[in-house]
């Protein structure tokens, strides 16, 4: 059980049945009376965010969360595919629980799948991949006194900005919390 000063950012815990993360955390002492805490909310399964003050005698349950490793299989209309490793259970995720992790995905790609009891709920890819260039535009040779970047678009169709010198068909490496381009690799 967690009190009221054990809230934090980022802390998942569980309120009437439904897992919540805390978003925004404020601790207001007034002059008189006790201490108290508020906190912005955000649902895990539906995503709507509330404002709500807790004292601090509340006492609140942990999240039963869980991380698997699955591998991500395929894209089936509207749904993401993914499969564990060790049972060969497959899990279908919609594409708000999948969210911008959609950018990265690519066959047979590892992510940890978040699940509240038996529900899978959301997916963290790696914090690096490398992807393939399919389109930029042409590099002009001596254009090296800025520090222009250009638009690529990748094989999982996420366009990104890089810098001049990256080519069609190079390999890059992305930051998947940012999005942003980070280096080239070699094959």
């Amino acid at each position: 059980m967690y009190n009221a000063s054990d809230l934090r950012k980022n802390l998942k815990i569980q309120i009437d049945g439904d897992p919540y993360v805390i978003v925004d955390f404020q601790f207001v002492k007034p002059g008189k009376g006790q201490a108290l805490y508020r906190c912005r909310l955000r649902n895990m399964l539906t995503g709507s965010q509330f404002d709500r003050t807790f004292r601090s005698v509340d006492t609140f349950e942990p999240a039963d969360l869980q991380e698997k490793k699955m591998q991500y299989l395929y894209q089936e209309g509207d749904k993401f595919v993914f499969m564990d490793v060790a049972t060969f259970e497959q899990v279908y995720l919609t594409e708000e629980q999948v969210g911008d992790a959609r950018n990265f995905l690519i066959d047979n790609l590892e992510v940890d799948i978040l699940f509240f009891g038996t529900r899978p709920i959301g997916t963290t890819p790696p914090k690096f991949i490398d992807l393939r260039v399919t389109e930029a535009a042409p590099w002009v040779k001596g254009d090296t006194a800025t520090t222009d970047y250009k638009p690529a678009i990748l094989e999982t169709g996420y366009q990104v900005q890089v810098p001049p010198f990256v080519e069609v068909g190079d390999k890059i490496r992305i930051d998947t919390r940012t999005g942003d381009y980070l280096t080239r690799v070699k094959d």
